[in-house]
């Protein structure tokens, strides 16, 4: 049987896709953003790959034919995981493929942030070096990454390869789950001692806004929150008035919560020397893009092949 394959947002994957081993046809848009396109592009489709394509229970609705979402991402929140179940369809993530990627953009962002590399880059640019009395100045303060407190939260697979390498950097690090494991810490002690939190965790109705005014005042004045998860995690007009206000130093944030921002972001149209957002990038170096597309046609052949692998349940 020819199994009808659909990629909705080719774009978003700079990888190189391979052959499917099995008879099919497929068909690969660069993006795909209306209902109406869904729809249109995946009614004659058993498969649908998608990154950001938003699967709402009202679209899968008119797609009877659909047996398999390949999400060629780890988060699914885009997909109406309920609706899906109740079809029969099936959804598949990828998993285990950015455990470099991810924990080097977080290293970058807390460098960049902890000792002003951004500001201190730009006042370079505008000229301020050139009319400064001495050889150097001091108008940003800069802190150590070693002897600092890192806080993670959300203590799975990169969380544990971000601690190694801020150990490896002189870091002490503290760690949050809701999942039990031994050495972890409760969230309130993450918000007071960390110099350095950084957001691992999914984003479900019990992590929304999960960071908002009342847990940035727990912070120490002195420290960096970094976002390279979900943007929805963090209250982002509270951050903006923490920034703003000196609440906390700075933040690194490489999501927010509408992505892309085409009417605007309060976090991505502010110009302020302890922030820095990057465009959902943190996953992407070429060596993890290719990991994940080869996982992602690996998804698709065993489920074709009667053995499904990282399917999502609920």
């Amino acid at each position: 049987m020819t199994q009808n394959i659909v990629f909705l947002d080719r774009e978003s994957l700079d990888a190189k896709v391979r052959e499917f081993n099995f008879p099919h046809a497929y068909t690969e848009y660069e993006s795909t953003w209306t209902p109406e396109e869904i729809v249109e592009r995946l009614k004659d489709a058993e498969i649908a790959i998608i990154n950001k394509v938003p699967m709402r229970a009202d679209t899968l609705k008119q797609l009877p034919k659909l047996k398999l979402i390949a999400v060629a991402a780890t988060g699914t929140d885009v997909v109406d995981k309920a609706q899906a179940k109740q079809q029969g369809v099936t959804v598949v993530n990828i998993r285990n493929y950015a455990f470099n990627t991810v924990p080097e953009h977080v290293v970058g962002l807390m460098f960049a942030l902890r000792r002003a590399i951004v500001p201190y880059a730009n006042s370079v640019r505008r000229g301020d070096w050139a009319k400064s009395t001495q050889f150097c100045y001091f108008d940003y303060p800069i802190h150590d990454i070693a002897g600092s407190t890192l806080g993670i939260v959300g203590y799975g697979a990169l969380g544990k390869s971000i601690a190694k390498r801020a150990e490896a950097l002189g870091m002490k690090v503290i760690a949050y789950d809701v999942f039990p494991q031994e050495g972890l810490v409760d969230f309130e002690t993450i918000l007071r001692d960390s110099d350095v939190i950084t957001l691992h965790v999914p984003l479900t109705p019990d992590t929304k806004n999960m960071i908002g005014r009342d847990e940035l005042a727990k912070m120490k004045r002195s420290a960096i929150l970094i976002n390279t998860a979900r943007g929805g995690l963090v209250d982002e007009e509270a951050l903006l008035e923490a920034l703003k206000s000196g609440t906390i130093a700075g933040a690194g944030f490489d999501v927010v919560a509408q992505e892309p921002p085409k009417n605007g972001n309060i976090l991505a149209d502010a110009d302020l020397p302890n922030l820095i957002v990057t465009p959902h990038v943190a996953w992407a170096s070429k060596q993890a893009m290719q990991i994940l597309a080869d996982q992602l046609v690996d998804n698709i052949e065993a489920f074709v092949g009667g053995k499904p692998q990282n399917v999502v349940e609920g």
